[in-house]
């Protein structure tokens, strides 16, 4: 761990913009997890952090499939908390060990939409959002849509920011 020394901010510290975000959070998940605690310094940030996520949340991406792209953006960008953030909401939805396993360690998964999903999001991150003909022909096959893809986008965006924000304050995990 560096010094970067990144406030772990709360509702009483943090600058008064981000307080009611921090409060919805707080209500919502019973805590104040770390990265929304460091972000708070930076109220426009939290608030596109917190937006770009619901939003990914509403797209028509089955939550499944919304932690396999938010599971491959943790493990891709290096991002401990959300690797361990990731896993437990996988288990949640209970997903197998396996699928799992697989994806925190970015090997290939044994669900072939889901791997023809994971292996399109790195597609779009090693092309900067340019797929080759045949990453889309294998999208659309395994019966993925247009909106779906630019909806991959917003989450690839979304995680992007949190994942970038959540190892630049080196947000601890929580309990």
């Amino acid at each position: 761990m560096t010094n970067r020394a990144f406030i772990q901010h709360d509702e009483t510290t943090a600058p008064a913009a981000s307080r009611p975000r921090m409060a919805a959070v707080r209500q919502q998940f019973g805590l104040l997890p770390s990265p929304i605690a460091r972000l708070a310094a930076a109220p426009a940030v939290l608030d596109a952090a917190l937006t770009g996520l619901a939003q990914f949340e509403a797209s028509s991406l089955a939550p499944l499939e919304r932690e396999v792209l938010a599971m491959t953006l943790g493990q891709h960008n290096g991002c401990h908390y959300c690797i361990n953030l990731h896993r437990r909401l996988l288990r949640l939805h209970e997903a197998p060990k396996e699928l799992i396993d697989a994806l925190e360690t970015g090997a290939p998964l044994a669900v072939p939409r889901l791997e023809t999903l994971r292996r399109f999001v790195l597609e779009l991150l090693a092309r900067t959002g340019d797929p080759s003909s045949e990453s889309w022909s294998e999208f659309l096959a395994a019966g993925f849509d247009r909106v779906q893809a630019l909806e991959i986008v917003q989450g690839i965006a979304a995680y992007t920011l949190t994942t970038f924000a959540n190892r630049l304050t080196e947000a601890p995990l929580d309990g």
